[in-house]
């Protein structure tokens, strides 16, 4: 057994071990709004449920460990003492991964993460549509941990009310937790499903993935591809140029084959087959391929 002193490591490896072992966990989709209007969206998987009466959410954005800056959704819930938490499930996990990218200022991650903004009820930023069960929250403390890299900033939240999609209650009313089908955090790639058990998703692109605003409308609203498809389209630094689209069907006789029919389903499947092996470029070729 190895022993470590948290003090003689350094923070990236320590927090690596700390969310390796302590886990699963799960998953604050949180969305904000800026004293200016803009909306803001990200996940956090430092989160839990701490108190029913009152009803007590509590998550915590930590300061960046590469360069000390804080997140958006911190400075905004300072500003707003407002929040909506969303809950996270497989339909959603490669959105909601995509919404984690550091967009720069202004970007609106309910865009690039293509999920649909709705209005609260009782606070101003929106809810997730797409989530299963939304929270409207009033902010009631901030508690800083430190002012160093890797410190958290515990939000603590009094949920105001409650949104549930009737779709994963059971015949009494409660919530069906397989229907639910909660997704949660562990360690670098890994999430766990709470119906299946492990799976990976690549981390965001630390160049920005372009989003799934930039993916054509026939692709988006394809019904071969659902959320988590769209979510690893958009997770993508750059689409691939008209040599490199040219270059990959000359390679591949049986995307030929599908790129000489005028069934669009057919090339949609085709590209899918792709996507459900994470080779999202050669996904994009595909789709490029068929004008």
């Amino acid at each position: 057994m190895i022993s470590i002193d948290p003090k003689e490591i350094p923070t990236a490896k320590l927090q690596g071990y700390l969310q390796s072992a302590v886990g699963p966990r799960p998953i604050a989709f949180a969305s904000t709004i800026s004293t200016k209007g803009i909306p803001n969206l990200s996940p956090f998987s430092f989160f839990n449920v701490f108190s029913a009466n009152p009803p007590i959410l509590v998550f915590s954005p930590a300061r960046r460990v590469r360069d000390n800056t804080v997140k958006h959704t911190l400075i905004n819930a300072e500003a707003t003492r407002e929040v909506v938490i969303n809950v996270v499930n497989y339909d959603i996990v490669q959105q909601t991964s995509l919404a984690s990218t550091e967009y720069g200022e202004g970007v609106n991650e309910f865009i690039k993460a293509g999920l649909t903004q709705i209005p609260s009820d009782f606070v101003k930023p929106y809810r997730v549509k797409e989530s299963p069960v939304q929270f409207e929250c009033k902010v009631t403390q901030i508690i800083p941990l430190g002012n160093q890299g890797g410190a958290g900033n515990l939000i603590l939240c009094e949920v105001v009310k409650i949104h549930i999609h009737e779709a994963i209650l059971d015949e009494n009313g409660a919530i069906d937790q397989h229907k639910i089908d909660l997704v949660s955090r562990l360690g670098s790639n890994w999430y766990s499903r709470s119906n299946e058990g492990l799976f990976e998703v690549p981390k965001p692109l630390t160049t920005l993935g372009v989003g799934v605003d930039v993916i054509p409308n026939h692709i988006r609203q394809s019904p071969v591809f659902n959320g988590n498809d769209l979510g690893k389209l958009g997770n993508i630094e750059a689409l691939p140029t008209t040599e490199e689209v040219s270059i990959f069907v000359k390679e591949n006789f049986s995307v030929k084959g599908v790129l000489s029919s005028d069934d669009q389903e057919k090339v949609h499947l085709e590209a899918k087959k792709y996507l459900n092996k994470d080779d999202i470029s050669s996904a994009w070729k595909v789709l490029l391929a068929k004008k």
